[in-house]
């Protein structure tokens, strides 16, 4: 009887064990090790989207209870603060987001991009900084279908090609619905004509009164804030706001000390990183490099 109590109990164990041992992994399933861990660029356009106006958008950001900025860049302990920088070209508009690293540097987070397509239609997007994220992230609203440029789908581990019912399926995907942000409060503000670009005026130690730096979340802490933005937002890799873009990318601003705090994970990150693009008619060109393989569309 003894005997068979003690095997109850080790069994007992043992499953609690595995039990905490799979919570520690779910809880990390999607960490990448990389300082864009600790930001939400869904939960940023979900501050977007709200705000009524750029200065709005910026305090959004830096207040602790949307949870969508975790960052420690400079490893002091406390949070950063986020400032909103814009770049303005006729209807073109940029927003970057930017981080006061230390006196003399700075280090851009990421840009929203929002261009006016019509008299009552704009585009916009997110695009997550390479340094930060390990790669240009593109995130924009929702709106179902496929994106028409690339698609990424799960690889198997011998590098062959998508499964078949994934390749399958990207013969039959549906365009990617692009959605009409016009009627969204701070893109409304931004095209009135009285509107006066807006440079955060806040730097390096100098914030505003109603700030003050918190302490990091940990991971596990910080995840399930992160991921309930995810809903109504989706990763894409087609940038539709092409002229913003191309303002944004002489002005972008990295800092030496970020890119080398953070160097081994970044280069770790783009080394294994693994993913498979599918092409609209189902036909796929697989190009590997190292453990990366790429699958990319073909152009009409």
């Amino acid at each position: 009887m003894r005997a068979l109590l003690c095997g109850v109990g080790l069994a007992v164990l043992f499953a609690f064990t595995l039990g905490q041992t799979y919570a520690q992994g779910a809880s990390g399933r999607d960490s990448t090790g990389l300082p864009g861990d600790q930001f939400s660029l869904q939960g940023a356009l979900e501050m977007f989207k709200q705000a009524g106006s750029p200065e709005e958008f910026e305090k959004l950001l830096n207040t602790e209870g949307n949870h969508v900025n975790n960052l420690d860049l400079n490893g002091d302990g406390d949070v950063d603060y986020v400032r909103v920088v814009g770049k303005r070209d006729k209807d073109v508009h940029i927003f970057v987001l930017q981080v006061p690293v230390s006196e003399k540097e700075s280090q851009d987070i990421a840009v929203v991009e929002l261009e006016k397509t019509g008299s009552e239609n704009a585009v916009l997007q997110i695009v997550g900084d390479e340094d930060v994220f390990g790669e240009q992230v593109i995130v924009e609203p929702d709106g179902g279908g496929e994106d028409e440029e690339e698609a990424e789908v799960e690889n198997d581990d011998e590098g062959k090609g998508p499964y078949a019912p994934e390749a399958f399926s990207a013969r039959f995907m549906s365009p990617r619905i692009v959605v009409n942000v016009w009627m969204w409060p701070c893109v409304r503000f931004v095209y009135a004509p009285a509107y006066a670009v807006w440079v955060s005026p806040w730097r390096w130690h100098v914030y505003p009164a109603w700030w003050h730096p918190w302490r990091p979340l940990a991971w596990h802490a910080f995840h399930p804030f992160r991921a309930r933005y995810h809903t109504g937002f989706v990763v894409v890799r087609t940038h539709r706001v092409v002229h913003a873009h191309r303002i944004y990318r002489p002005a972008r601003v990295s800092s030496v000390t970020v890119r080398t705090r953070h160097r081994d994970s970044v280069n770790q990150y783009r080394v294994t990183k693994k993913t498979t693009v599918r092409t609209r008619g189902g036909a796929t060109k697989a190009k590997t490099t190292r453990t990366t393989t790429k699958v990319t569309r073909k152009r009409r």
